[in-house]
Order: C-alpha cells, then structure tokens, then sequence
C-alpha cells in the first residue's frame, strides 16, 4: 500500500490548511473530502524515494572481484 499526503482547501484564504497522511492502494481513487473536517482535500505531490540496484554505484565499489 502507498502512502498518500493530503491537504485540506480552506474556505478563508486566512486559514491554515491541514496535512494529513492516509494509506491506501494505488488503485484506489483519492480522496475528495477531509475524513475529519468534511473540508474539500488535495493530494500533494511529494519526492519519493527510490533504490538503484543496478549500474556503478559506490556499494558496488566494495565488491571484491575474483582473478
């Protein structure tokens, strides 16, 4: 399961939005409704992370390699 960020939409340009995380499946759709509030939400697109497991890496430096 991914875990998703969402953000409420206030309706005073002065209130602060809340920031909520919620687990769910990819193919799931998103929500549309703060859970709690019943305020509109957005998704907010965040930096993932990501493993390389191929190519030159400096892990790959330690290997030592037969003759």
């Amino acid at each position: 399961m991914a875990t998703y960020v969402y953000e409420t939409i206030p309706k005073s340009p002065k209130a602060l939005p809340r920031r909520f995380e919620v687990e769910q499946k990819m193919s799931d759709p998103a929500l549309k409704v703060d859970p709690q509030s019943g305020l509109p939400v957005r998704r907010v697109i965040s930096g993932g992370c990501g493993v390389v497991t191929h190519g030159s890496s400096i892990l790959s430096m330690n290997v030592k390699r037969g003759k």
